[in-house]
Formats: structure tokens, C-alpha cells, sequence
């Protein structure tokens, strides 16, 4: 990480709103009665990707009220970076997958690298299904041929966003709202 606090809350301080707070909810209703709606009766396991997708699942589970097991995985491209290279597992699943119908769980659907990676992992693993789901999906052409998300919340312009689980350099994960780094 790089850059002194006052640098990183001027960042902040100087972004743009993409959604506020409201809008983010709604959107969060919105993925937790589709996702009841088509997953509800699979007893899926819920797949949350760390560290983005903590804020997202948090949020989707106090909204789902029907039985699933709760597992987790880490990979990493970005490593504090506003960039990311190539994908490196931190920690892989510890439920048997064997079988399972996996929704997996995350912040943001960029370029795909990362999501490709999870499914071919939890498929090698032996799910019987693998979905996902995504607060945000950003609206370009660079996403990896036949890479989509089942359920997206929002869709935002291309530019480096933040808050509901996704960070700026490791900070701001927590925000309750979704913000675009002013000189983006």
C-alpha cells in the first residue's frame, strides 16, 4: 500500500458518488429475491470470495432466509494494487463440494480473470452447479469471452470504484455507498 492516510481519505474525500446508499439496497433486495427465487430448494452452499465479497454476502444472507452452508475462498490479483496480475489462492474452499450447487459470491465483475478461476475451481471440485453473483458488474467489452455473472445488482461505468466491499488500496471496504475515484 502506498500513500499516507491523508492521501488515501483525500481520495476519498474528492470521489464521485456512483450509488448511493438507497440505490445499493434496493439492488441488494433485488439479487436476494432471485437468488431465493432459483436457488432456495438446491441446499446450495454459499461461496463468499474474500475480501470483496464479505460486504456483499453479509448483506444478501440477512435477506435469504432459506437453508445454505457458508464457505469461503481468497484468491488475489490486486494485492492492495488498483491493478491486478495474475490470480494466486490464498485459501481454497474447506466444504466438500462434491455434488453441491454453488452460488459464489463477490464485489465486482471486472475483466472475469478472477471469476473464470473460481468456477473452474469449484467445478474441478465437483459441483454439481456453479453460479454467481456480483453487486457490480462494470459495463465494457475487456470481460473474458463467456465470463457473465447470474445475478448482478448494479451496472456501473468503466472507471475504479469503491465502498460495498470493494476497497481503494485496502481502505474503504465499509461504505455503504459506491464511489468512483475522481481523476477515473
Amino acid at each position: 500500500m502506498s500513500g499516507t492516510i491523508a492521501e488515501i481519505q483525500a481520495q476519498r474525500d474528492g470521489a464521485d458518488l456512483v450509488a448511493g446508499q438507497e440505490v445499493v439496497r434496493a439492488a441488494v433486495d433485488g439479487m436476494a429475491a432471485q437468488i431465493t427465487a432459483e436457488i432456495a430448494d438446491l441446499n446450495p452452499v454459499l461461496m463468499v470470495v474474500m475480501t470483496g465479497g464479505l460486504v456483499p454476502a453479509a448483506w444478501l444472507m440477512s435477506r435469504m432466509d432459506f437453508p445454505y452452508a457458508v464457505d469461503y475462498l481468497h484468491p488475489t490479483r490486486y494485492r492492495g494494487a488498483t491493478t491486478g496480475g495474475e490470480v494466486a489462492w490464498l485459501v481454497r474452499p474447506r466444504l466438500d463440494l462434491q455434488g453441491r450447487h454453488v452460488l459464489v459470491i463477490d464485489d465486482i465483475l471486472d475483466e472475469g480473470v478472477t471469476q473464470a478461476a473460481i468456477v473452474s475451481l469449484c467445478g474441478s471440485l465437483g459441483a454439481a452447479s456453479v453460479r454467481t453473483a456480483v453487486l457490480v458488474r462494470k459495463r465494457h467489452d475487456r470481460c473474458l469471452a463467456g465470463v457473465t455473472a447470474d445475478f448482478v445488482g448494479l451496472d456501473v461505468e468503466d472507471r475504479y470504484v469503491f465502498g460495498c466491499g470493494m476497497d481503494y488500496r485496502e481502505y474503504f471496504r465499509g461504505l455503504p455507498a459506491i464511489y468512483a475515484l475522481a481523476d477515473e
